[in-house]
């Protein structure tokens, strides 16, 4: 009998054998293990930022459990590094146990280092609210829920908070949802990385149920949806 740990109260399982039991006692909610939601096609972003010289920028995005969103995010061309962690909080909350209370006002979230010479920020958020995650969820992520769930954006120039505010009115008005999207713009946050066990997760364990049912199945999307973007070989954390 073995008790399986993953990020979010809602992941942790019991595993018995080949079994896979979910945990509905001692304040653990049950878990809807249910395919993972098809990509949305909606159109790329009508503004982006403008074209510089830069050969590096940084931006952090919050989609659900980090797990899946790291594992998409390493997986594009231009990227040059993908890191798990925690956003929107204090420092002296960033830690796992404490984000997974929910009450912390963090969120799990990926930094995202990459060349806008090769990948710009809008093409970011094109796969960001196509193949990434739902936005229209609020506060959860297919069988998560809480704040630390929440669908969020934290730009890190005024440059991107124009974009990202411009991006959401265009996909709100071209009604490609079925529902309205609850993506939040919060500035002036801070990131703090995760957690070592929390980084190339999708990577290192793709036989883990969690990233088996919701998580595999982005990459394949973004594989499909975006080939151009599409890079075989993940940039890890750990290298």
């Amino acid at each position: 009998m073995k008790i399986a740990t993953g990020s979010g109260f809602s992941r942790r399982i019991l595993s018995i054998g080949a079994s896979v039991l979910v945990i509905a006692a001692l304040g653990f909610h049950p878990v809807a293990w249910s395919e993972a939601e098809p990509a949305v096609a909606i159109p790329a972003p009508l503004q982006d930022e403008a074209p510089g010289t830069a050969q590096r920028e940084t931006a952090v995005f919050a989609g659900g459990c980090f797990w899946g969103v790291q594992g998409v995010f390493q997986h594009v061309k231009g990227v040059i590094s993908a890191t798990s962690g925690y956003t929107g909080g204090k420092a002296r909350t960033a830690y796992y146990d404490s984000v997974s209370t929910g009450l912390t006002g963090h969120a799990e979230s990926v930094q995202v280092t990459f060349d806008p010479q090769r990948v710009t920020y809008g093409q970011l958020l094109h796969i960001f609210f196509s193949v990434a995650h739902n936005p229209t969820e609020l506060n959860r992520q297919g069988p998560d829920y809480g704040t630390q769930y929440r669908s969020a954006l934290f730009p890190l120039s005024a440059a991107q908070g124009k974009v990202a505010k411009a991006y959401l009115a265009e996909l709100n008005q071209s009604h490609r949802f079925s529902a309205p999207l609850v993506t939040t713009i919060e500035e002036n946050a801070t990131f703090y990385p995760a957690e070592n066990d929390h980084q190339d997760f999708l990577n290192n364990h793709p036989d883990y149920p969690y990233i088996v049912i919701n998580d595999l199945p982005k990459l394949q999307q973004l594989k499909k949806s975006f080939p151009a973007l599409w890079s075989t070989a993940p940039v890890l954390v750990k290298g």
